[in-house]
């Protein structure tokens, strides 16, 4: 089975937001919404309390296209609907506007389009991986942080901006240093690489 996702090499994130502006560019995500967001978190390290002894780092939350999705579970029409290549799509033309997908997301990732009364959120650019392109979220990456692929294949395999592997271009890491997002259940698919500091997105 396919399982396509986005993998966020922390380490290498500046934080320039090019992935949410490229994400609103290429969706027409209305004024507001955000199908990408970049949060910062810093926190002390190793028993430090103040600057320079702090970790500081940007976490990208999209959907996570997730095992188990609780926003496909409580929408009453199946306008939320899982795909067999594992991603999480909304039909529009079954969507009644309910926002019950939305508040049962964990991640709030979810957002009434105001305008066409119907929730959107990211859809990992699903009219440009159906033609065998990247999302435009890696696409844009400067830091070349953000990689796509099938988990099913290893994360090792995904491609980013370039061409590259993720294996032969990001530095190395281990299993310890691939975190998810809190997971209530609903399995979370999007993979984050963090080494030598911290991981507070939850999901441990």
């Amino acid at each position: 089975m396919t399982q396509y996702a986005i993998v966020t090499d922390v380490n290498r994130c500046v934080g320039c937001l090019a992935c949410s502006v490229a994400c609103k560019v290429v969706n027409n995500v209305p004024v507001g919404a955000f199908w990408n967001k970049t949060l910062r978190i810093t926190n002390p390290a190793d028993g430090g309390t103040n600057w320079p002894d702090v970790d500081n780092y940007y976490l990208t939350v999209s959907c996570q296209h997730c095992a188990d999705p609780e926003c496909v579970k409580v929408c009453p029409t199946g306008a939320s609907h899982k795909l067999e290549d594992g991603t999480v799509q909304v039909d529009k033309s079954k969507c009644i506007g309910c926002q019950f997908c939305a508040m049962s997301c964990p991640y709030g990732v979810r957002y009434l389009n105001e305008e066409e009364r119907v929730v959107e959120k990211c859809t990992l650019c699903q009219q440009k991986v159906a033609q065998g392109e990247l999302p435009q979220c890696v696409t844009q990456c400067g830091g070349m942080a953000r990689w796509f692929g099938d988990l099913d294949e290893g994360i090792e395999s995904f491609r980013g901006a370039r061409g590259e592997t993720l294996g032969s271009f990001c530095e190395p890491f281990d299993e310890a240093d691939v975190h998810t997002l809190p997971d209530v259940g609903n399995g979370p698919e999007g993979r984050y690489i963090l080494r030598r500091m911290t991981w507070k997105g939850g999901g441990e």
